[in-house]
C-alpha cells in the first residue's frame, strides 16, 4: 500500500510549535488549535509576539554581519520552521549571492513548506534535510552534500534548543556539531527565557505546553551562555534579542523574550 502524502498526516486538532510560531510572526500557515495556543501564551505575556519578531530581526542582523564582515558563505540552519519573511538564505544571498544554505527540520510538513517556498538564487544553493537535532551525525552527513566543512560554516540555532530537555544534554549536542566545523565557524543562537518577564513565573510557557505536541522549557542567561563554551563571543555577548547590535532605536526598544549571542570558533 502506498504511504499517505505528508499533507494527509497533518493533525490540525493539536497545536504545532512551528505553526504557533508562524501565528506569532503574523503568518497564515496555522490552524485554530495553533492560534488558540498562541493566544493563551499571549494572555500571560502580551508582548510575546513582538519579542518573536525581535528574534527574527536578530537573525537578519547576525546573518548580515557574518556575510558582510566575517565573509561567511555557508549556513547550517536547524529548526527551519515554516517559511516567513527574511529567512536565512534570503538575507545571506542578498549580501552574497553565492551563499550556500542547508535547512534542517524533523517535521516533514515544515520541510514540505520549505522546499516549496525557500528558493535559492543563482549561483547560491539551498538544500533541505529531514533530521532531528538529537542526531548530529545524520545532520552532518546530510549537510556535507552541500557544504564544504573545510571552510567556515555558521550554525544557526534560533529558538530551537528549548525543545531539548537538560537530560538529553543540549549543550553536548551543540558541541558535537561545532566540533565538525572548522576554525572560523560561528554559532548563532537564541533561547526563550522568563528573565525579561519575572512577574510571569512561567505562566506563558505553561499555557503553551498544555496545547502543543512538543513541550518547551525556558533557560536563564547562564543556561544560554553554556551553549557558547569554548567560543569567542562577539560583542555585546549574550543579551536580549533586541539588544544584539540593534540597527535603530525602534529595534532596541522591542521587547525580548529570548537571550541570544554569536560566537566564533577559534
Amino acid at each position: 500500500m502506498d504511504e499517505e502524502p505528508p499533507h494527509a498526516l497533518i493533525d490540525t486538532s493539536k497545536a504545532h510549535p512551528a505553526r504557533v510560531y508562524d501565528y506569532w510572526l503574523g503568518g497564515k500557515d496555522n490552524f485554530a488549535a495553533d492560534r488558540e495556543a498562541g493566544e493563551l501564551a499571549l494572555q500571560a505575556y502580551p508582548q510575546l509576539a513582538q519579542a518573536v519578531q525581535a528574534n527574527r530581526k536578530f537573525l537578519v542582523r547576525a546573518v548580515q554581519h557574518l556575510t558582510r564582515e566575517a565573509g561567511v558563505r555557508q549556513f547550517l540552519d536547524l529548526g527551519t520552521g515554516i517559511p516567513a519573511a527574511d529567512n536565512t538564505h534570503q538575507v545571506a544571498q542578498r549580501e552574497a549571492p553565492e551563499s550556500r544554505i542547508v535547512y534542517v527540520d524533523n517535521d516533514p510538513i515544515v520541510l514540505l513548506h520549505a522546499s516549496a517556498l525557500l528558493r535559492s538564487c543563482s549561483p547560491g544553493v539551498c538544500d533541505y534535510i529531514e533530521a532531528d537535532l538529537r542526531d548530529p551525525a545524520g545532520i552532518l552527513a546530510g549537510a556535507a552534500r552541500t557544504l564544504d566543512f573545510t571552510q567556515p560554516v555558521a550554525l544557526m540555532l534560533l529558538a530551537i534548543m528549548q525543545f531539548i530537555p537538560d537530560e538529553e544534554d543540549p549543550a553536548g549536542l551543540v558541541s558535537t556539531l561545532l566540533k565538525a566545523l572548522p576554525s572560523g565557524s560561528y554559532l548563532v543562537l537564541s533561547h526563550p527565557t522568563d528573565d525579561f518577564n519575572p512577574n510571569e513565573q512561567g505562566e506563558s510557557i505553561e499555557r503553551y505546553n498544555e496545547r502543543v505536541t512538543d513541550p518547551a522549557r525556558l533557560r536563564d542567561r547562564e543556561g544560554t551562555t553554556r551553549f557558547f563554551a569554548g567560543l569567542e563571543l562577539l560583542e555585546p555577548g549574550v543579551v536580549g534579542v533586541s539588544q544584539w547590535r540593534p540597527d535603530s532605536d525602534l529595534t532596541a526598544a522591542m521587547p525580548s523574550s529570548m537571550w541570544c549571542g554569536v560566537g566564533r570558533k577559534p
